[in-house]
């Protein structure tokens, strides 16, 4: 399942790119119009801001804008930075890669082989759909 986490920071991502790009939002209106915990958003918007997709600006007029343009913010991008890995299990991972301890073999895993295709059509999905998607 998705997490809260990810679900709302993707709320607020399209809630930032309906906006002019070069007016900041405040994490109180992002909070109030998309019916997320102002203290929850706070450490959401923070790590995307670590991870170059926000940028910020303190004091009056200040909050919270993109730094790229909706067309180039990738969903895969967005779900790796919030939520992990998108692979299911660490053996299918890209990213992320552990070797189950109960496998001898991933090539003779009926869960392994399910797992991967799991993981293949959830990245494509993923890498194909950007943030300007989601809002047109």
């Amino acid at each position: 399942m998705l997490s809260r986490k990810t679900k709302y920071g993707i709320k607020a991502l399209t809630y930032l790119a309906r906006q002019e790009k070069e007016n900041p939002v405040c994490i109180a209106t992002i909070a109030e119009s998309e019916n997320i915990p102002h203290k929850f958003l706070e450490s959401i918007l923070l790590e995307l801001r670590k991870n170059s997709i926000l940028g910020s600006r303190k004091g009056k007029g200040g909050g919270y804008y993109l730094l790229q343009n909706a067309d180039q913010i990738r969903m895969a991008t967005v779900h790796r930075i919030l939520e992990g890995p998108i692979a299911m299990l660490p053996c299918v991972s890209l990213n992320f890669y552990e070797k189950c301890n109960d496998c001898p073999d991933e090539d003779a895993c009926a869960v392994n082989r399910l797992m991967l295709q799991v993981r293949d059509n959830t990245l494509e999905i993923l890498e194909k759909q950007t943030l300007a998607d989601l809002i047109s």
